[in-house]
């Protein structure tokens, strides 16, 4: 005689399989956009910081420089190419700091696009009064 386990159809069908689980973490991990404070990102990324300056390195092969735009806006960088490009490419950061679009500078080469982002430095907003 042999005892086996039996498991309801409806519990099984609902738990999902480790497989089914590995192949979405694995196409989340792709798909995800990096965080700012990784040193390494996903998905032909890198993201490296100092006190200065911040730099994504990023995989953008077949695409030109016209084919590209680049926008700042406060501490949110976006990427993405024009319409008619090869492949299309959308991208957005949140950075922790804001970012001096002035003192920022990108530079395509052998396709990998590098943007290196100056923070924008503190200045005191406090004023003195004269006493009357």
């Amino acid at each position: 005689m042999i005892f086996a386990p039996v498991i309801r159809r409806a519990a099984y069908a609902q738990a999902p399989r480790s497989a089914d689980l590995a192949l979405q973490r694995f196409l989340m991990g792709t798909m995800a956009a990096p965080t700012a404070g990784r040193s390494a990102g996903s998905a032909g990324c890198t993201v490296t910081q100092d006190e200065k300056t911040t730099t994504l390195q990023l995989d953008v092969p077949g695409l030109t420089r016209d084919q590209l735009q680049i926008s700042i806006e406060g501490n949110t960088v976006r990427l993405q190419s024009v319409e008619g490009a090869p492949r299309q490419v959308q991208r957005a950061w949140e950075l922790a700091d804001e970012v001096d679009a002035t003192a920022s500078n990108a530079k395509l080469e052998n396709g990998v696009l590098t943007l290196t982002l100056a923070r924008v430095e503190p200045t005191s907003k406090a004023t003195t009064l004269t006493i009357h």
